[in-house]
């Protein structure tokens, strides 16, 4: 299997509406989870996908995010249908200024056993046949211990055969048992990888080294780290130096701010995927970070999609 496969969970989303959302008012339900919202974009911007997750059966939400995935194109072939069992659902809380606060249920989500579910050898001669594997740190919290060291040693298979690993340090508190935790995982992970997404806050909330450190360190080891700086500023580091890229304008009119780092991700790593430079990677994952968050979710419609 060439293209890409990304990890992680897809759940049900809801979006509140209104002036009085959460008081009894209305929500939009919609599909969404870090590494699919990724996985979206990246089947937009004209790249082959596939999602490797498990959903539920029988029920109108897992039947939604099969629909979801039939109908942006991405391949279901590694997703795996649990009888009985039921995906996540969140929420999603806006203020006035586009900010949101996420309400989670999902500590049933079939998600969570994933790599218990799968055919491994099925899931280990995809990921080794790919071009590039998407994997967050929510992907290592929702599958627990065995399931990340599962999925740490099917991703150094993948290296081995070339296979170009992105991982973005989507950092979660209320998922990790405590911020040790999360940070040994994640190191645990880096070494193979060839591409690392990293903010200053993800690294504040683990408790890591400064984000500058932290981005200076792998740089040094041999991947291509986007740090993006608590003002916007973006700076892109590897092994042959780094190049820094001031803040831009911010969008004219703010709705949502979900999905923005991952939608950035997604035109980053297909810029760079068909051998464009980081610059032209950075001013693609800005372009399209800035349409998603003129609109409610984490999908945009594809009308709105930057040309």
């Amino acid at each position: 299997m060439a293209g890409v496969i990304a990890i992680g969970e897809c759940m049900a989303e809801l979006s509140l509406t209104g002036p009085e959302a959460g008081r009894g008012g209305a929500a939009a339900i919609g599909y969404a989870g870090d590494t699919y919202n990724t996985a979206v974009y990246l089947r937009r911007l004209g790249l082959e996908v596939a999602y490797a997750s498990a959903v539920g059966a029988g029920d109108p939400f897992s039947a939604g995010i099969l629909a979801s995935l039939a109908e942006e194109g991405i391949g279901r072939d590694l997703v795996v249908e649990a009888e009985g069992r039921l995906p996540g659902l969140y929420a999603i809380q806006r203020d006035p200024a586009g900010e949101r606060s996420f309400f989670f249920w999902r500590s049933e989500a079939p998600a969570r056993d994933y790599l218990k579910l799968a055919d491994l050898a099925k899931l280990s001669a995809a990921l080794n046949t790919a071009d590039l594997i998407v994997v967050s740190a929510i992907s290592l919290a929702i599958l627990g211990e065995a399931g990340r060291a599962t999925l740490t040693g099917l991703l150094a298979q993948a290296a081995a055969a070339g296979v170009a690993v992105a991982f973005d340090t989507n950092y979660r508190a209320p998922l990790w048992p405590g911020p040790d935790v999360g940070r040994a995982a994640i190191e645990a992970v880096l070494p193979h990888c060839r591409y690392l997404s990293l903010s200053a806050e993800d690294v504040t909330a683990f408790k890591g080294r400064s984000a500058e450190a932290m981005a200076r360190t792998w740089a040094a080891r041999g991947l291509e780290v986007v740090l993006r700086h608590a003002d916007h500023r973006i700076e892109v580091l590897s092994g042959e130096g780094a190049e820094l890229f001031p803040p831009e304008p911010a969008a004219e009119t703010v709705v949502d701010t979900t999905g923005a780092g991952d939608s950035f991700n997604a035109g980053y790593w297909a810029t760079r995927l068909r051998d464009g430079s980081a610059a032209e990677g950075v001013a693609a994952g800005r372009r399209l970070a800035a349409a998603v968050v003129q609109h409610p979710g984490a999908i945009i419609p594809r009308a709105a999609m930057p040309g």
